[in-house]
């Protein structure tokens, strides 16, 4: 959802609102519309009901795209990262030199960050900025990728992860992005963090710190470490059907 500040400012002056008459209108400080108007504060769906209601318009007539979006969006990515981390608001905010309560605000997405603040909050984390913007299409590529990896449909990913089957689908062709909460019940269903759809390829080390505790002991058990040394020499034939028995013993077995 982009917030069309161009738009705000049109439709303002052709009622002959001041900005210090528009703010009052809206509830808001005159400096907050500014920068709305200006495309430097990206404002919440709230404040949006405000500035639509005193200039008596439609809120879709004010942004671009979907305004029940409820897609990943930039503060839910930054805030995944730091939990990930084991990051408190205090903690990031000092490593990044930006105030927890701004912090907190771009995580709630009420504002949206200059590139510099986006490059210290990325480098806090120890990623690229682009990263925490993202690049369209990356998430569901990783997604479709490790699902086929798992053997698995769209249908019975989406069945264990408690959502639509066409949303799997549009998620993986780069149509939509998922909420965060939906994330996570994909990523707890395929053993990873939800980290791992929105980070950079990386090594074998980080790969690891990304799955969640309970596969990751289960990766390390010399058992498993055996059988790993056992298949992976196996062609791709062989890999299937040994996937195949193992998908036949579990079902056997309820």
């Amino acid at each position: 959802m982009i917030v069309k500040g161009d738009q705000i400012r049109r439709l303002r002056e052709e009622r002959g609102y001041t900005l210090q008459e528009m703010a009052k209108k809206a509830n808001l400080s005159l400096s907050y519309l500014s920068e709305i108007e200006r495309g430097s504060k990206r404002p919440s769906l709230k404040t949006i009901e405000k500035l639509a209601g005193a200039l008596n318009v439609a809120k879709t007539q004010l942004v671009e795209g979907d305004i029940t979006d409820k897609g990943l969006s930039l503060g839910d990515r930054i805030r995944m990262m730091r939990v990930d981390k084991d990051l408190s608001l205090q903690d990031l905010g000092q490593k990044a030199g930006v105030s927890p309560s701004y912090l907190s605000e771009i995580e709630r997405g009420t504002v949206y960050p200059a590139l510099n603040t986006l490059k210290r909050i990325g480098e806090a984390l120890s990623v690229s900025a682009s990263i925490l913007i993202a690049r369209e299409g990356s998430l569901g590529e990783k997604l479709k990728a490790l699902r086929e990896e798992y053997g698995l449909t769209q249908a019975q990913l989406a069945k264990a992860s408690e959502v639509t089957a066409g949303l799997i689908g549009q998620i993986e062709q780069g149509k939509v992005q998922p909420s965060l909460k939906t994330l996570e019940k994909i990523a707890e269903v395929m053993g990873v963090s939800p980290c791992y759809f929105i980070m950079e390829p990386c090594s074998v080390d980080q790969m690891l710190s990304m799955m969640n505790p309970d596969l990751r002991e289960l990766l390390m058990h010399p058992n498993v470490q055996s059988v790993l040394g056992l298949i992976s020499n196996l062609n791709e034939k062989e890999l299937q059907f040994i996937l195949n028995f193992i998908r036949l013993f579990k079902q056997s077995d309820l």
